[in-house]
């Protein structure tokens, strides 16, 4: 009999778990390290790290997934050296071009969170039309976190409802958690259940702060382009032996 871990899951079982979760966030951690690893140059670990997040796509489609964010570039990743930011920039271009079509053959929507003003234009102008294309599909949203921050996020979140305050739009004692939420670029989005991050490192990365408050979180060993869908398999199914509560008493949630 074989141990479980080394059974292979299968995405029918994961689709047919009633408490999968609806919306999985994934920092995708260590391709530099898995190129360095080989003794390639990091942009090869880019590369396989492109070809991985494809294969985690339709791993979160066939398994029923609805919702999958991917942190792939973050703003302060402008600061990496310039051939290396230029290189990825060029890929971006290049995948987009390539997988957006069949993206939409697939009924996927693609939604592109972050700050864009910082992207290239033409890069921008790609992925705007992508969104365009996109945004009536239906089988699964994936969300692509580009020159993102959740700092900032948040920030640009408050200017926004500071500059209707002063215009007179809206009234600070009525700003709750539904409004602020909607000037979030997760807008409209569910809040993740479950945030993975890959290649043993044990934190968030300034990340969906706000949307990952009562978020499950799961950290792979494996580096970003070793995290395949039997690795990422195994996060969904772990996290559906765990108990939710969001502040309530076990009795409360399973009476």
């Amino acid at each position: 009999m074989k141990i479980r871990w080394l059974m292979e899951i299968k995405a029918e079982e994961i689709k047919q778990c009633a408490n999968k979760p609806r919306h999985v966030a994934i920092i995708l951690d260590g391709n530099g390290r898995w190129a360095k690893k080989r003794g390639l140059p990091r942009t090869m670990g880019h590369n396989e790290g492109v070809k991985n997040v494809k294969e985690i796509v339709t791993a979160s489609a066939e398994a029923g997934i609805r919702y999958l964010t991917i942190y792939a570039f973050s703003k302060q990743n402008w600061s990496r050296p310039s051939d290396e930011v230029g290189t990825i920039m060029s890929l971006l271009n290049a995948t987009a071009r390539k997988e957006i079509n069949e993206l939409h053959r697939n009924n996927v929507c693609l939604r592109i969170i972050g700050d864009k003003n910082d992207l290239p234009a033409e890069a921008r102008k790609i992925l705007e039309n992508g969104e365009a294309l996109t945004r009536d599909n239906t089988l699964l949203t994936l969300i692509v976190a580009l020159s993102y921050s959740s700092r900032d996020e948040i920030l640009r979140a408050v200017r926004s409802l500071a500059e209707d305050s002063r215009k007179g739009i809206t009234d600070p004692g009525q700003i709750d958690e539904t409004l602020f939420e909607s000037r979030l670029d997760t807008a409209g989005i569910p809040d993740p259940d479950l945030v993975i991050r890959t290649s043993g490192e044990f934190r968030i990365s300034n990340y969906l702060l706000w949307q990952s408050a009562y978020a499950e979180f799961f950290f792979a060993k494996e580096l970003w382009p070793d995290f395949h869908r039997q690795e990422y398999y195994r996060a969904l199914l772990d996290y559906t032996k765990r108990e939710r509560r969001f502040g309530k008493t076990s009795e409360q949630v399973t009476p």
